[in-house]
């Protein structure tokens, strides 16, 4: 987005703030969805005034005595001194990236009605008793990591549910800033929409399996047996078998004419199909296509991920083979590169697209299920227009929102790129500038009837090597064949197909629908516990009677961290050879598990990468096993998931290193930081426990001594509420 956009958004939250305290509306919430736009806001409303005299006396007087068991230091951080100004004119900040004691020095003075404006996320919607006379939302859409989404109905009952105190307040007032059009349609849900739907969150770890195992006569089936996602699935499971019914009576009523004769074109067009896809992973390959990710170039998007549609059809039963025909049969559509990013070993391309979005959005049964569960990719020239709104009892009729869009997708998901270029508006936030560029788009597609130009894989992309000229050679021989098939000219054709692929999907739903019912007809995660326990087996935390062992004993205790790498580290003496600075710092990679950037760009010291490759290398290991046990991991994944951002600062904490110091090393939030160093903390507290269990007395009185020295200062201050 623009600056300009920016500013704009923060001239009308000051507008709405001085309306609101003029009218004496306030205290007032203003929610907003990220911790930096909270700051921005904040800092703009610096010429607002809201505390008399006595009242900014009382807020000096009660934030000192917060400050009490502060050291002078930590009293000296910026972050401290900063917010002091802030909240003698009546204005207050609340969310995760704040210092813990700040943030409760911050919620005492707003209980005590000191605070006029409070501008927070939506955690602060959660868990706190702390009602105000008006809710501001700053904007109806968030982030949830894969785009943005108009908030649901329970979030938005939550956060709107802080306006009015009992008691105090007749009524309370709501006001939702909008910065772009809302269907009628997504408003009445958003507004008077079924909450939230409560499931059940229940996973498997190793640690709870180890811990129920060695213990006489409590098997992890009784637990999984009694648990709310099993009470869930057997409820459910009359409405998934009725849905299989269902498919299976669609698919059998479906008539294909000349089935024979279809289905050996439709072998030969699959086939094709998916030489062609095979050309496309090499297209896609980040050599060949991301130096041609510029801004502007028409590009055909698949309408879903090939990978989780052959995912998708693996799942149910299919080879190999169907698999790869399912994912070569997606369709795309065309739309504009926006930008590029490299996010681990993948990258993410924005483009600009023409979407519908659902008007009530449903959960995805599919786990890793991407923007387009809640998206559809449409043709660059559909129109929402003609969408069905919803009825008049408020129920769920399809209504739809057609527009462009700028979504996230991986690079897998692009089907070509195109060797035209439109301009690209730097700011596409506002709709009228998206519209611009889908009229563009619609355009350049009209002046090329017979299809827009395509970059040319040898001359532009320089794809060389035997086996790509093989692999077009196949596709143009296939190509001929079926321009020679004796169906090639007949009227009738596009019916046959279209009957024939009607049928063949709802086989695949039926298949997938029947899985899932079976799934749900005997014990939850049922294969995935046989599984884990192969890995156990395996990796020697239990024996084939199922006696938990040595390893496993160490395991059972581990519950911050990961229980199977934080074992291993133990037994192939890492932590052993380590002094106790480095094991603080190894124990931080364990613990930090937020996105950053690319490992190979986080500047370590010699000291602290060598170590970080040793718990890599431990993580490799551990991956392997687990993937070779059947379990979904992506090894890679699961090796950069344990990050080595924190480790030169925590280090240096270890050390005595003050706060404001270590500070200066990072970018992140301090709140963020006291969290880490905490759960680290407990990381140790464990470790130790579990070397007391298994009778290392040295490594034990080590974490020990990691412990204390991270134990200090602000990190670990007394809350205000005990």
């Amino acid at each position: 987005g623009g600056k300009d956009g920016k500013d704009a958004a923060n001239t009308d939250i000051h507008k709405i703030i001085r309306m609101v305290v003029e009218k004496n509306y306030d205290p007032v919430i203003v929610f907003s969805f990220s911790k930096r736009e909270c700051e921005a806001l904040v800092e703009s409303l610096h010429k607002i005034d809201l505390c008399n005299e006595d009242e900014k006396k009382l807020v000096d007087t009660i934030y000192s005595a917060s400050l009490d068991n502060l050291n002078e230091e930590d009293r000296r951080l910026p972050q401290v001194v900063n917010l002091l100004p802030l909240l003698r004119r009546g204005i207050g900040l609340h969310h995760s990236g704040l210092l813990p004691i700040l943030k409760e020095a911050i919620e005492l003075l707003f209980q005590e009605g000191l605070l006029k404006v409070l501008v927070a996320t939506e955690t602060m919607s959660t868990g706190l008793n702390m009602p105000a006379r008006t809710v501001v939302f700053t904007s109806p859409r968030k982030f949830d990591g894969s785009g943005y989404r108009w908030i649901s109905s329970g979030e938005y009952v939550q956060m709107s549910g802080r306006a009015g105190r009992r008691g105090k307040d007749d009524r309370g007032l709501v006001i939702l800033m909008m910065d772009e059009r809302m269907d009628p349609a997504v408003a009445k849900d958003m507004l008077h929409g079924r909450s939230d739907p409560l499931d059940s969150a229940f996973h498997l770890t190793y640690s709870m399996i180890l811990n129920l195992i060695r213990v006489e006569g409590a098997e992890p089936e009784n637990l999984m047996t009694s648990s709310f996602a099993q009470f869930q699935s057997d409820r459910n499971l009359p409405k998934l078998e009725a849905a299989a019914e269902a498919l299976a009576v669609a698919r059998d009523a479906v008539e294909v004419e000349d089935g024979e004769a279809v289905a050996d074109f439709v072998n030969l067009r699959d086939t094709l199909a998916v030489l062609q896809s095979e050309r496309r992973d090499i297209l896609n390959l980040p050599a060949h296509a991301v130096p041609f990710l510029q801004p502007g170039r028409l590009a055909r998007v698949c309408t879903r991920d090939p990978r989780s549609v052959s995912a998708e059809a693996a799942s149910a039963g299919e080879d190999g083979g169907a698999a790869a025909v399912a994912a070569a049969g997606v369709g795309a559509e065309w739309g504009m590169v926006v930008n590029f990013e490299r996010s681990g070993t993948e990258y993410l391309v924005d483009v600009l697209v023409m979407v519908s979005e659902q008007a009530v959005e449903k959960k995805s049964p599919a786990a890793g299920s991407t923007v387009h569960s809640r998206f559809q990719i449409k043709s660059i020239d559909s129109s929402g227009d003609d969408a069905p709104a919803a009825d008049a009892d408020g129920g769920d009729t399809g209504s739809e929102v057609c527009e462009p869009r700028v979504v996230q997708v991986p690079l897998s998901q692009l089907d070509c790129l195109s060797s035209v270029r439109v301009y690209s508006p730097k700011d596409l936030r506002p709709i009228e500038a998206r519209l611009r560029v889908q009229k563009s788009l619609a355009e350049v597609l009209r002046r090329f009837p017979d299809g827009v130009p395509r970059l040319n894989p040898e001359e532009d992309m320089k794809v060389e090597g035997a086996q790509f000229r093989k692999l077009v050679r196949r596709i143009e021989a296939l190509e001929g064949m079926l321009t020679r098939h004796p169906l090639a000219g007949s009227e009738t054709l596009p019916l046959q197909l279209e009957a024939f692929s009607k049928k063949r999907d709802l086989a695949l739903q039926c298949k997938i629908a029947k899985r899932e019912a079976k799934a749900a007809s005997g014990m939850i995660l049922r294969d995935e516990l046989k599984h884990r326990r192969r890995v156990l087996r395996r990796m020697n935390h239990v024996s084939e009677d199922g006696v938990v062992l040595t390893k496993g004993r160490v395991a059972c205790e581990m519950t911050t961290a990961d229980e199977l790498v934080a074992t291993e580290l133990i037994f192939n003496g890492t932590f052993k050879e380590l002094d106790a600075e480095m094991c603080v710092a190894l124990v931080s990679a364990l613990v930090w598990r937020e996105a950053g950037p690319d490992i190979g760009e986080v500047k370590l010291s010699e000291e602290s990468k060598e170590v970080h490759n040793k718990l890599r290398d431990t993580a490799r290991l551990v991956g392997k096993q687990v993937s070779e046990c059947k379990l979904t991991i992506d090894v890679n994944e699961y090796v950069d998931s344990f990050r080595p951002d924190l480790m030169d600062m925590v280090r240096a904490w270890s050390t005595g290193t003050k706060f404001a110091e270590i500070m200066k090393l990072t970018t992140l939030f301090e709140g963020s930081v006291v969290r880490a160093i905490r759960r680290m903390e407990e990381v140790m507290r464990q470790l130790g426990t579990a070397c007391r269990v298994i009778g290392e007395t040295e490594l034990e009185a080590k974490f020990e001594e990691c412990s204390a020295m991270v134990k200090r200062d602000i990190v670990f201050v007394d809350s205000l509420f005990l």
